[in-house]
C-alpha cells in the first residue's frame, strides 16, 4: 500500500515580474525556517503516533484531513492563521506516518531501512536545493510535466491500494521519487525567480515533497531489504 500524500494543488508559472534580491532572499529564509520548524513538529508527531502505537487512520480520513487542511493553508495563506494551519497539516502528516514508521521498526532490520530512506531523503533534498540554490537555473519548464505526472501518479497509487500487485506498487515509488525531485528543484527555483511569493505555500510544497520522498524512498529500501 502506497502511503503518499501528493500535491494537487496547481503548480503556479513564475510571474514576469522580477523581485529584488533582497525579497527573495526574505522568502527563501522564512522558507526554510518554516520547514525546518515543521519537520521537527512532525518528526514529534510521528514519533509519539509511533510509541503510543495509535492506529493508522485509514484511507479515507487520511486523504480528508490531508486534503482539509490542504485548504485551509490555501485560504489563510495570507494571514497568522495559515502558519497554524501549516502545523495543523503537517502534525496531521506526521502522525499518520507513526503507524508506518512502527510497521518498518517491527522488523527484524527495521531500524536500518528507516534511517537509509532518511538519510537518502536528507542528501536528495540538501543536493538538490544546494543545486538549485548555487546555479540560479529556471526550472519553471518542468511546471506542466511535474502536474500531469504528480496526478497520474496519485490515481496510479489509489488503483494499487485495491489491486495489490506489489511490482506496480514500487514502480510508483520510484516515479514518486523522481516527481518529489523534480519538484524540489522546481519550487526552490520558483522562490529564487519570484514566482513564488508566498513562504507558507513553499514551506507546503517542499514538505510535501520531502514527506513523499521519504515514504517511497522506506518502502523501496524495505523491499530491498526482503522486508516489504
Amino acid at each position: 500500500m502506497n502511503h503518499n500524500h501528493p500535491r494537487t494543488q496547481a503548480i503556479a508559472l513564475p510571474h514576469g515580474g522580477v523581485e529584488s534580491s533582497l525579497a527573495t532572499n526574505k522568502v527563501i529564509r522564512n522558507t526554510y525556517l518554516l520547514l525546518s520548524l515543521t519537520l521537527a513538529f512532525a518528526a514529534l508527531t510521528a514519533g509519539v503516533s509511533a510509541v503510543l502505537k495509535l492506529p493508522h487512520p485509514g484511507i479515507l480520513l487520511t486523504f480528508g484531513g490531508y486534503f482539509g487542511l490542504l485548504l485551509a493553508v490555501h485560504k489563510l495563506q495570507n494571514s497568522g492563521w495559515g502558519i497554524i494551519a501549516v502545523f495543523a497539516l503537517t502534525g496531521f502528516m506526521g502522525y499518520t506516518l507513526g503507524p508506518i514508521i512502527s510497521r518498518y521498526l517491527g522488523l527484524p532490520n527495521g531500524g536500518e531501512i528507516v534511517m537509509q530512506a532518511l538519510g537518502a531523503t536528507a542528501v536528495i533534498f540538501v543536493g538538490l536545493s544546494a543545486y538549485a540554490l548555487t546555479t540560479r537555473k529556471d526550472f519553471s519548464f518542468m511546471g506542466g510535466f511535474l502536474s500531469v505526472g504528480i496526478l497520474l501518479a496519485f490515481i496510479a497509487g489509489l488503483a494499487t491500494i485495491f489491486l495489490e500487485i506489489p511490482v506496480l506498487s514500487l514502480t510508483i515509488s520510484a516515479v514518486f521519487v523522481l516527481l518529489m525531485s523534480g519538484l524540489i528543484l522546481y519550487e526552490t527555483s520558483s522562490i529564487i525567480h519570484g514566482g513564488e511569493t508566498n513562504y507558507v505555500l513553499a514551506t507546503v510544497t517542499l514538505f510535501v515533497s520531502i514527506f513523499n520522498l521519504f515514504t517511497s524512498l522506506l518502502q523501496l529500501f524495505g523491499f530491498m531489504n526482503g522486508d516489504d
